[in-house]
């Protein structure tokens, strides 16, 4: 009888232990499945390979001025990041900037105090995203034809504006937030992008605001017939991605000293691959901010390591993308061995 009572205990025993085996891989394959975490063990990666393999890269000065590079993008990309959650999109971002920042230019040649010229940039941000709000949700137009549309516009007022010319010769507040530090170490512009991340990550994660782009970008039929003002909310986005777009103009402007014609030219496709790469679904109704930003740290920093190598810039291109291509494909084939299991 004792050995009849012991045996099941004793076979009992291996089995919990491989159950548990499994119920910890499982949880890290759902851990895995995750942006976010996937995004941070590669940023993890890039660290530890960078530090490798260049010994200057840890310099904390150098990884300062690192962020001089993606702090304006990354401004765009927060509000882009809502924008596309709501199944919207604005390819005229790097327009905005040109054209915000020529308007900065005229106002301070024209005596506009040092000062103004951060709202001066605001506000023409602020015109050109409303324009891109009332074709897309008055005229219900797709946003994607609009912004191409628009980007073609604004950047040809600026270069009409300018001409072969250029505005120089901007004052120093300008400069000081442009090119300045905080402490003497960390650069201003990456501190109001933190600043800002922090907004929108409240507003996104934390407001009935957030909940209500999630219900839109998920089933923007549902949410209009749930009583959510769909096309006030994507006017609102439209508009404060223009405004950010000012506001990224404002900053690049003091950090070059100078507005042309071709300031930014591009930056709408760099600003759209780190919201992507995010984590944010093209298709919409899911991202966070939390992983716009891993992304951003991400690209700035294989970036960062690729310049110290001296690797040309169609280089640096090429790597942006197939790790932009490996970021989507993981998690997918992780999601599809969860199915089959």
């Amino acid at each position: 009888m004792n050995a009849i009572s012991t045996s099941p205990h004793q076979s009992a025993a291996p089995g919990s232990r491989y159950t548990i085996l499994d119920r910890k891989a499982q949880r890290l394959s759902h851990y895995l499945a995750h942006w976010e975490a996937l995004l941070a063990l590669l940023l993890v990666a890039v660290f530890v390979g960078n530090s490798i393999f260049l010994p200057h890269f840890f310099d904390v000065y150098n990884l300062a001025d690192s962020t001089f590079n993606f702090s304006e993008k990354a401004l765009i990309a927060l509000p882009m990041a809502l924008l596309i959650i709501c199944r919207e999109i604005d390819i005229s971002v790097s327009g905005t900037l040109a054209l915000s920042s020529v308007a900065m230019g005229f106002a301070h040649h024209h005596g506009v105090p040092p000062a103004g010229l951060l709202f001066v940039a605001l506000a023409m941000g602020a015109v050109c995203g409303s324009l891109n709000g009332v074709l897309v949700t008055r005229f219900a137009l797709p946003s994607i034809v609009v912004t191409i549309g628009t980007v073609a516009l604004f950047r040809g007022l600026a270069s009409v504006i300018l001409g072969d010319q250029a505005y120089t010769g901007y004052p120093q507040l300008l400069i000081d937030w442009g090119q300045g530090y905080f402490f003497d170490i960390i650069p201003r512009p990456f501190v109001i992008l933190l600043v800002f991340a922090v907004l929108f990550a409240v507003l996104l994660h934390a407001t009935s605001w957030g909940r209500r782009i999630f219900a839109i970008g998920s089933n923007p039929m549902a949410a209009r017939f749930s009583g959510v003002a769909v096309d006030r909310y994507r006017f609102a986005l439209f508009v404060a991605t223009g405004t950010m777009a000012g506001l990224a103009a404002w900053l690049l402007t003091g950090r070059i000293g100078s507005t042309r014609p071709n300031i930014a030219m591009g930056w709408e496709l760099e600003v759209i691959t780190m919201v992507i790469l995010g984590g944010v679904s093209i298709a919409g109704g899911k991202g966070s901010i939390g992983g716009v930003l891993l992304a951003v740290l991400l690209l700035g920093m294989v970036t960062y390591g690729l310049a110290l190598l001296n690797i040309p810039g169609v280089i640096m291109t090429i790597v942006v993308g197939i790790l932009l291509l490996i970021t989507i494909a993981v998690p997918r084939l992780l999601n599809r061995k969860q199915t089959k299991k």
